[in-house]
């Protein structure tokens, strides 16, 4: 039998009430998906990333909620500002898939040097973002009976615009340290997203701002033993890297903490993420993957999470799994031959900038 699509009240779905609140999908390992969180994270380091996630929520359920993700980003200190560039794509299913949004953007950043052991980065996102609704899979409240279903004709009628184009923009700053010896490195940031608020109503009646998204994050990573000694960029190194991420939109606020841990490129992680405000839910990320340096300088980084859930009401929708795909080429640069280091030189440095803060270590 075909399963009935239902939504009671459309008023919940497209913004006839003032108070309709919504929230961007949250990926697990935001440790890999830096510049969705962060514009700033753009070129923090020299070269050229290429990253890919796809998430899929709730599997279990009839319809569940699948989110795809891609950046590009390049780090050359012979930029004017001598940040970096970057491209986002994002793009997602909502209201049990009958929702479609897709967000396309540009990335700049601004480098600003404080010492030889600590930079920061201001960075914006400019996006144009694309929201579109197939009005003939919904069924309304009026045309429902209580005994047979769907039997009577809704008195509903659709906006002849299905599809909204709106402009959306993002900005944030992150501060990255090092220590004199090389044995520890961190990040700090924090970051705005939509923050003008586009309007994404499709009903002329009403407004339904897209909430503004505040986000905050910290990081570190150590290496607790290596041939070399505490060093973070020693490959042989059992190195840890702890985080945090806090993110408030919609009347919803999320946390999310943990550790991942990597040696001899084999990676492991365990969070906790939590969820406050409208609604509570609470569940444990497991996470594990590989990376492999295919020749100098350039890696490929695959890894694979499975969030399960500890809320009763979300037990049995299945989690979530999530995947992400890096591919790393250091020592790139396309504005004027090879990239050089706005920082200073550091102990344990590799590539061509020889700088510690020049060099992704985890």
């Amino acid at each position: 039998m075909k399963k009935i699509k239902i939504i009671i009240l459309i008023c919940v779905m497209f913004g006839t009430a003032n108070q309709l609140l919504g929230q961007d999908p949250n990926y697990s390992q935001f440790l890999n998906t830096p510049l969705y969180y962060n514009p700033a994270y753009a070129g923090l380091y020299t070269g050229v990333r290429a990253r890919f996630s796809f998430r899929d929520q709730w599997p279990a359920l009839p319809y569940d909620f699948k989110a795809y993700h891609f950046s590009l980003d390049m780090g050359d200190r012979n930029l004017p500002g001598s940040g970096g560039i970057g491209l986002i794509l994002n793009t997602d299913n909502e209201g049990i898939g009958f929702i479609k949004n897709f967000n396309l953007g540009l990335l700049l950043s601004v480098r600003i040097p404080f010492s030889a052991f600590m930079i920061g980065q201001v960075g914006i996102k400019a996006s144009w973002l694309q929201k579109s609704v197939n009005w003939n899979d919904f069924v309304f409240s009026d045309a429902l009976s209580e005994k047979y279903g769907n039997i009577y004709a809704s008195g509903f009628i659709p906006p002849e615009n299905n599809v909204l184009n709106l402009p959306d923009f993002g900005v944030g700053g992150i501060v990255q340290f090092a220590n004199e010896t090389g044995g520890l490195s961190g990040t700090v940031g924090f970051a705005v997203d939509h923050l003008f608020e586009p309007d994404q109503s499709f009903l002329q009646t009403a407004k339904a701002p897209l909430p503004r998204k505040w986000v905050g994050h910290a990081d570190m990573i150590f290496a607790v033993g290596s041939s070399s000694g505490f060093n973070v960029m020693d490959d042989d190194a059992l190195k840890i890297n702890p985080g945090i991420i806090y993110q408030s939109q919609g009347g919803l606020n999320a946390l999310q903490a943990g550790l991942n841990m990597t040696k001899f490129g084999i990676y492991l992680g365990c969070w906790y993420k939590g969820a406050f405000g409208n609604y509570s839910n609470a569940a444990m990320t497991f996470m594990g993957g590989y990376r492999y340096p295919f020749y100098e300088n350039m890696s490929i980084k695959f890894t694979y999470s499975y969030d399960m859930q500890l809320t009763g009401a979300l037990q049995g929708t299945g989690g979530a799994h999530e995947v992400s795909l890096i591919l790393e080429f250091g020592g790139v640069s396309i504005f004027g031959g090879v990239s050089r280091s706005s920082g200073g030189r550091m102990p344990g440095g590799r590539g061509n900038s020889g700088s510690r803060l020049e060099c992704p270590e985890f």
